[in-house]
């Protein structure tokens, strides 16, 4: 099978670029540094030459503002676009918990556009919804922070690691399409403020961790359950503390 991954070259594309090639498919990497723009289209027709499955693991390049939105927007119409032109049989791609239910978000409502560009196609298709990432808790972090506070939902999260993930989407992509979507959790459950507050308080970073109700989300504030998947999700295998102690951000220092 000839599969062609965009954004093969990130954190969760390596994963899924590796499992596959080691199960013997014809893979190929697509992303900028590989000159694939999915914004431009330079690049984008090329690399699908002759691609039966094309996996679609791109992001966007900001989380909390409008450039999210038109971000996917673009890119979506892009890529089906050239998959059409390909022949493609089997469109699979990466999206997010929650999405659909939090249009206050840029971030989130672009990726509901991209689904429903995806699911009105006419191509086979599978969509993977994964909670939040462990390895993107800084982000969540980051984009929090207010001086020395970081103002946190005390929604509830499953988060689940990139690992779990890449091996949920290697398997999507080599079986029949669902021409729907897929979840994806991790094993443990929490509340997003305390979660981060157990992060700050190992990492020892000097930041005091604030539990708000009205605290945005990458633009959305968030009712209690809103990031839970269903109760179908498929469930990873590595909770908090084991990936911490094995992950870059025990050693990581502010």
């Amino acid at each position: 099978m000839n599969i062609i991954v965009i954004g093969g070259r990130g954190l969760v594309g390596r994963n899924i670029v590796e499992r596959l090639r080691a199960q013997g498919h014809r893979v190929s990497a697509a992303s900028r540094s590989t000159g694939v723009d999915l914004v431009t289209g330079k690049g984008l027709a090329d690399s699908l030459v002759g691609a039966d499955v094309v996996v679609d693991v791109s992001n966007s390049p900001t989380f909390d503002d409008m450039a999210a939105f038109e971000f996917f927007k673009t890119a979506i119409s892009n890529l089906i676009d050239a998959e059409k032109r390909a022949g493609v049989k089997h469109h699979v791609s990466l999206s997010v918990v929650g999405t659909g239910r939090l249009d206050a978000s840029p971030y989130l409502r672009g990726k509901a556009l991209q689904e429903r560009v995806i699911a009105s196609s006419g191509i086979p298709f599978t969509i993977v919804h994964a909670t939040q990432f462990f390895e993107f808790l800084l982000d969540i972090i980051t984009y929090a922070i207010d001086g020395q506070a970081i103002h946190l939902s005390p929604a509830y999260i499953e988060p689940v690691a990139s690992d779990d993930v890449a091996s949920t989407i290697a398997r999507a992509a080599t079986e029949v399409p669902v021409n729907g979507s897929i979840e994806i959790a991790g094993p443990e459950r929490a509340r997003m403020s305390e979660l981060i507050r157990r992060f700050v308080i190992d990492m020892e970073a000097p930041y005091e961790v604030c539990t708000d109700p009205e605290a945005p989300y990458f633009g959305a504030t968030l009712d209690e359950c809103v990031l839970l998947p269903r109760k179908d999700a498929e469930r990873g295998k590595l909770g908090f503390q084991a990936l911490f102690e094995r992950s870059e951000y025990a050693r990581a220092s502010w």
